[in-house]
């Protein structure tokens, strides 16, 4: 319930009998001195009202407060969330280096080897290879969204060890780990990605996902249907067999 806040002029138009009201009607606790004073009884509801008035800036004030920790928290996590974004800086034709918040993350370089010449450095280390200087920009890219980009390779002897121990594949629990395994799978067989699917040289091949950690893959051309697959390698793979094991008709 809200009430009308009197101005000192406006109380001193009022009578006793209508002051006493005003101070019954707004819910007055403050003690009037003199009842028989009109002045009293004016004072009284000026102090009232003016500690109500307070209240309410106080209130508003803590809103204001808790909205600007809000807004400052929301901006926060969105940062963590999405990484400052790549500025690519050409130092010649064949070698680029790409910063992001002035720190050097990656370079891309180009050498003598006559089927993958553009290699990604990473820390000084060469981490991926490929055919075209895309490829490479989009292997940056990728793993730059997904937190990977700068993530320590494995030493000799752990990767030993881990193929000797074979564990299970790693399952993917994001969005982006899903297309980090993806994009490492097509790179191995030439083929680029799109919004829309996997492409081999401007011709949709299908489409490869995971839902709930069960691969899928669907073939461009032919029924909507989801087939099942081990992992990403595997359905990339039956991308790659589009052109030469056709999709037996039920």
């Amino acid at each position: 319930m809200t009430y009308q806040i009197y101005s000192q002029q406006q109380l001193q138009l009022k009578s006793i009998a209508r002051l006493k009201q005003i101070y019954s009607e707004i819910g007055c606790t403050v003690e009037v001195q003199d009842k028989r004073c009109k002045d009293a009884w004016i004072s009284a509801i000026v102090e009232h009202q003016a500690s109500k008035v307070q209240k309410v800036a106080d209130v508003v004030e803590e809103q204001a407060i808790a909205q600007a920790e809000l807004e400052q928290h929301i901006a926060i996590q969105a940062q963590a969330v999405a990484p400052e974004p790549l500025k690519t800086v050409e130092i010649s034709f064949y070698d680029h280096e790409f910063y992001t918040n002035g720190k050097l993350v990656a370079a891309i370089t180009h050498d003598n080897d006559l089927t993958q010449p553009w290699v990604v450095m990473v820390n000084g280390k060469e981490v991926h290879r490929a055919n075209t200087w895309s490829r490479c920009h989009r292997y940056i890219t990728w793993h730059h969204q997904d937190g990977t980009l700068n993530e320590e390779l494995p030493t000799a002897l752990n990767q030993t060890e881990t193929t000797l121990l074979a564990p299970e594949p790693e399952l993917p629990t994001t969005g982006n780990e899903v297309m980090a395994q993806i994009f490492n799978e097509c790179e191995k067989f030439g083929f680029d990605i799109f919004d829309d699917g996997i492409y081999r040289e401007n011709i949709k091949l299908g489409e490869v996902g995971c839902t709930d950690g069960n691969w899928w893959v669907m073939r461009a051309g032919e029924s909507q249907e989801k087939i099942p697959c081990d992992s990403a390698l595997d359905a990339v793979w039956w991308l790659s067999m589009v052109d030469v094991v056709p999709l037996v008709s039920s």
